[in-house]
């Protein structure tokens, strides 16, 4: 007799990623939806690029998920993001070490993510009013650029390196 999965419903992951300036102050914003359930994450730094932002939205929007081997939809407005994944950039960059790749540090962290989960990328026209993109979008410029003017101090990203 055949073994029955388990099955959890597909999980929406929307995502965006925004400086002021390049570099510059930048957040990420992320919405996580399934069965009704939202999830609103967004984080600052006081120096990064909107590239970073992008990519670190949806590292955590994975790292958030709980369970293994989710069904995942990605929606971004990143071309780089999206492209990265879509047209199989990453696993070129992957074969070559990560080397001569900006951001390889993030790249890095976003291979395992992708490896325990199936995860399908969506690209999404930014500032087109969806809803969600909106949100995200929100979310993440009020975490850099916001919270900076807000008189808040941001940490400094970690990996943010001018030469990337």
């Amino acid at each position: 007799m055949a073994q029955v999965q388990n099955q959890r419903p597909p999980i929406e992951l929307y995502t965006d990623g925004a400086s002021s300036g390049n570099p510059g102050p930048g957040g990420y914003g992320i919405v996580l939806k399934c069965m009704g359930k939202r999830l609103e994450l967004s984080g600052g730094y006081s120096l990064t690029t909107n590239n970073r932002m992008e990519l670190l939205a949806v590292i955590r929007g994975l790292e958030a998920i709980k369970w293994q081997n989710a069904e995942v939809h990605v929606w971004s407005d990143s071309s780089y993001v999206v492209n990265a994944i879509n047209k199989g950039w990453l696993e070129g960059w992957k074969a070559k070490g990560f080397s001569k790749v900006k951001n390889p540090d993030l790249w890095m962290r976003l291979v395992p993510l992708l490896g325990a989960h199936r995860v399908a990328f969506h690209w999404i026209r930014g500032h087109a009013g969806h809803p969600e993109n909106e949100r995200c979008d929100a979310l993440a410029v009020a975490a850099g650029a916001g919270a900076v003017a807000a008189g808040k101090m941001l940490p400094p990203d970690p990996g943010y390196n001018s030469a990337d």
